[in-house]
């Protein structure tokens, strides 16, 4: 089976994904951290508008910019 892995900020609306990778460093990736957004965790797109983008991650609705989503990795899943 080939997987395919996209960035966070290419998810659309109402799909969902689960976090394969994150590139991003210093304060920003300790906050991802602390939201729970980590390697396998399960994340849908609820609301998506030019510049942001608001995430369902681990019960809890976030808003984050595209370009601080850039360096997330994910897989798609149904």
């Amino acid at each position: 089976m080939n997987r395919r892995i996209y960035t966070l900020c290419e998810l659309s609306e109402k799909e969902k994904g689960v976090v394969t990778d994150i590139f991003t460093r210093g304060d920003m990736r300790r906050r991802f951290m602390d939201m729970g957004l980590i390697k396998g965790t399960k994340i849908s797109c609820q609301i998506k508008k030019s510049d942001i983008a608001a995430y369902l991650v681990r019960g809890t609705l976030i808003a984050i910019r595209n370009d601080d989503v850039k360096e997330i990795f994910i897989e798609k899943i149904r």
